[in-house]
């Protein structure tokens, strides 16, 4: 029994200090939040204030700056309003000024009315004065006014007839003595107002490179590259020791400037093979067709002709890369044109329709296709085909008096032609012959069936022949290159000697998709 409430004593002691210890450490929990809780309302009351004292700076910054702000913007306010002053000041001076003037003006009106009275008043009293002076004479003649006038009619038109023909026979005299002066010097000054360079002999172009790297590319291996591009363009070309330089040589411009681009591609492209020269060179010469067009329109617009048909537009482009003796046959047929508007503008005609004859006058000597006629007869035939006016058709055919000249236009194509192929280094023969030489090397070879190509190269000491490969095997390959060279001694004089190349060579190509 005793054991049990000495339990029970244990027990109740250990309650009685539990809930002792739970309110002494409740006591000190709640001591230390209150601090914290003071701590953290002070914290708050300082930083309070300091925002306070911030916002109230920003406050006063925002304040001086919009202060001044309003200060700028009525210091502008107050300097528009000054100009608007002034310029009201200016329009009411304005104003006065055109008031004093209309003044002016309405006494100006007032004293021309007064004078254009006056003035009427004596018109009338001068022409009753009039009426009474002619019944006066009337009476003291005794001739009326209309017969007194007939007889001095006819007396002043026989003396003036007589004048007349004095003055008449005097200017045909004097005209007769000036007229070959004054030709000569229309045409002096008409010369000297077109002209132009002098020819110039090109049969060579160069093609400048980056380095000498680039030649042993164009070349290729054992040759086989520039072979294939002389083969495609119909040139030859120079590989020497000049540095930085391949020379084309041609004495076809068109062939040239061919070679000229295709290099410049397959240069810029790197890929340089025969396949790819081929592919090159056809794509050139598509190029090149684009720019004939272009330098066609270009020169028609440049001498304000419009109007033309677009192959006549193609042919002018084609003059480019053509010459007579020399001498560019655009700037040949741009010059005579020019010519021709000076001449007809001093006599009188019509500048713009001898303009458009004068540069058509030549189109017959680059032809599509091959013909005897002479190259007016079908620069007249090409012209009307392409539905010119007959007195242009007629000029183009008359420059070389091989159709008669029906319009005053046909001389003056004549003359102004005449003068621009024979003022002073206008053309050179030399040129001309060679070229003639070299187009005949290459139609005797055309001439032969199975030829495909020609080209004369190395100023006309080599003639390249190139014949399909199924028209003929290699036995008749040489003997066709003895019967050329047989035909050429026979129908031809050039000096030395001319090497014929007849290159026959076989092509497989498949595709593979």
């Amino acid at each position: 029994m005793n054991i049990i409430v000495a339990i029970i004593a244990i027990v109740a002691a250990l309650v009685l200090g539990g809930v002792c210890g739970f309110l002494i450490f409740r006591f000190v929990i709640k001591g230390k939040y209150n601090e914290m809780v003071d701590a953290a309302k002070k914290e708050a009351e300082v930083i309070k204030e300091k925002k306070l004292l911030e916002v109230k700076e920003k406050f006063l910054n925002k304040k001086s700056e919009l202060e001044k702000e309003v200060q700028q913007r009525n210091q502008h306010i107050q300097q528009n309003e000054n100009k608007l002053k002034q310029r009201e000041i200016s329009l009411n001076q304005r104003q006065e000024e055109l008031g004093r003037r209309k003044n002016e003006l309405d006494n100006q009106q007032n004293r021309i009315d007064n004078e254009k009275k006056l003035l009427s008043l004596k018109q009338e009293e001068l022409e009753k004065m009039q009426m009474q002076e002619r019944a006066k004479l009337e009476e003291l003649s005794g001739l009326s006014a209309e017969e007194a006038k007939a007889r001095l009619v006819e007396s002043l038109k026989d003396e003036a007839k007589t004048d007349a023909q004095a003055y008449i026979n005097e200017i045909m005299d004097e005209a007769k003595l000036n007229a070959n002066a004054q030709a000569k010097k229309i045409v002096i000054q008409t010369i000297q107002r077109v002209a132009t360079e002098t020819a110039v002999e090109n049969s060579v172009s160069v093609f400048h490179i980056d380095n000498d790297d680039v030649k042993g590319r164009v070349i290729g291996r054992e040759g086989r590259n520039i072979r294939a591009l002389e083969a495609a363009c119909g040139v030859e070309i120079v590989v020497d020791d000049t540095p930085e330089a391949i020379v084309i040589s041609a004495f076809d411009p068109v062939r040239r400037e061919t070679c000229r681009l295709a290099l410049h591609q397959l240069v810029a492209d790197g890929r340089i093979h025969p396949a790819r020269i081929e592919e090159v060179v056809a794509k050139v010469k598509k190029q090149l067709e684009n720019e004939i067009i272009e330098t066609g329109k270009r020169t028609a617009i440049d001498l304000g002709i419009h109007g033309l048909h677009p192959e006549l537009i193609r042919i002018i482009g084609k003059m480019k890369y053509r010459s007579s003796y020399g001498q560019n046959l655009l700037q040949h047929a741009r010059e005579t044109a020019n010519l021709c508007a000076v001449m007809a503008a001093e006599l009188g005609l019509n500048p713009k329709k001898a303009k458009r004859a004068g540069l058509l006058h030549d189109i017959g000597k680059v032809p599509d296709e091959d013909t005897d006629d002479p190259h007016a007869i079908y620069g007249a035939k090409i012209a009307e085909k392409y539905k010119e006016k007959p007195d242009i058709c007629n000029a183009i055919g008359a420059h070389h008096d091989e159709m008669e000249m029906q319009t005053l236009l046909a001389p003056i194509v004549q003359i102004c032609d005449a003068i621009s192929g024979a003022r002073p280094g206008a053309r050179r023969e030399i040129v001309e012959a060679y070229i003639k030489r070299l187009n005949d090397l290459e139609a005797i070879a055309m001439s032969y069936p199975g030829v495909t190509k020609t080209y004369a190269i190395q100023a006309g000491r080599e003639l390249r022949v190139i014949v399909g490969a199924d028209k003929m095997d290699d036995a008749e390959t040489e003997a066709l290159s003895g019967q050329i060279a047989s035909k050429i001694q026979n129908e031809m004089t050039y000096p030395g000697q001319v090497k014929i190349t007849v290159i026959r060579e076989t092509r497989s190509v498949a595709y593979a998709k």
